[in-house]
């Protein structure tokens, strides 16, 4: 789309047929300075975006085409919606050429080499790159994301429990080898694949736990609270899969000192500047369908006893998740607001 008068940034998408890869965009249809110019897959290659997606006609010339360097490296920023090991191939030769690149997987999440390679199986196709790439959460790494070439945009379920316990790991008042995150996610956090457990007579009417021996992104929430506290962190981190199809909830019961309107008055003097992030009144549990669409988190206190602090925190697993918080990094990357073109209020119902 063309933004008359205006100088608007070059986006290349790489991987636009997933859940992620369609929502980067329907957001950014509407973003009034950013341009998807080049959009790429494989198995789409020739195809239009107003064919295969009617709904977003506002591409009227736009069409899949097949992946091509050349022509990502004429982009600004290149974002790469694809499953893991991907970006890590392609993104020293897009640095060279001066493009910016965000990758919505796991490939540029971790400092720590070996870390990567036992969570997703080694070896690094780019491990020289790690020490640049920036951990892509706002809230805690903004003045870096606005410097950064390369962004390792978070995991959903490390977006909603890293919020969640945010501030008592900044304060020094977490246990950081007691925590326990009880995650609960709609289905389409699992991407767009066909699988059997997610088809509507599996998935629908039935609630369950999975990967409960271990999820990869248990490491990446332990790796990113070790660095924001400088000590080492350990999590105990289960995942369900509820039936609805979009929405994260991640329970938190954390080891702390403080009384609930000590931990209220912390959270909300850390959120206080955070124009996506609220402490809802106390009392309250956040709900999914509060943040649907939107890259809001949410946050609940309670507690039950003295020494421990029970936290709810919602987010919408595709937006603040993914793609929602995706165009947040790359408005900073880009020195453009950073609230341009983000959906910030929920849909309802």
């Amino acid at each position: 789309m063309i933004h008359a008068g205006v100088d608007v940034k070059r986006i290349g998408i790489v991987g636009g047929t997933g859940y992620t890869g369609v929502e980067l965009l329907r957001m950014l249809a509407q973003h009034p300075e950013a341009d998807v110019v080049c959009l790429t897959s494989r198995s789409e290659d020739g195809s239009a975006v107003k064919e295969l997606y009617p709904w977003l006609d506002h591409y009227s010339s736009l069409a899949f085409e097949a992946p091509n360097l050349e022509r990502l490296a004429a982009c600004d920023l290149v974002l790469y919606a694809t499953p893991n090991k991907i970006a890590m191939t392609e993104a020293g030769d897009l640095l060279a050429a001066d493009t910016k690149v965000i990758d919505l997987a796991a490939d540029f999440r971790f400092k720590d080499q070996a870390l990567w390679e036992q969570t997703y199986g080694g070896p690094h196709a780019a491990p020289h790159l790690l020490a640049e790439a920036v951990y892509g959460l706002p809230e805690v790494h903004r003045a870096a994301i606005s410097q950064a070439r390369l962004v390792g945009n978070p995991g959903c379920y490390p977006t909603a429990s890293t919020l969640a316990v945010l501030p008592l790991v900044e304060a020094g008042a977490l246990d950081l080898n007691t925590l326990i995150l009880d995650g609960k996610s709609g289905a389409s956090g699992a991407g767009r694949s066909a699988r059997t457990d997610l088809i509507v007579a599996e998935a629908s009417d039935n609630f369950h736990a999975y990967a409960a021996n271990g999820h990869r992104h248990g490491p990446e929430i332990a790796h990113q609270l070790t660095q924001i506290s400088g000590a080492s962190a350990t999590v105990t981190f289960v995942p369900h899969l509820l039936p609805m199809i979009r929405g994260i909830e991640i329970t938190a019961y954390a080891s702390t000192s403080l009384s609930l309107a000590e931990a209220r008055s912390l959270y909300e003097a850390r959120f206080a500047d955070e124009p996506l992030v609220s402490v809802i009144p106390a009392g309250a549990h956040p709900e999914t369908r509060w943040v649907r669409a939107s890259n809001r988190c949410m946050i609940g206190l309670y507690q039950q006893r003295p020494g421990q602090l029970i936290i709810s925190s919602v987010i919408d697993n595709l937006v603040k998740g993914a793609a929602g918080q995706a165009i947040q990094n790359m408005n900073l990357m880009l020195g453009l607001p950073e609230m341009m073109g983000i959906p910030a209020h929920p849909v309802s119902p």
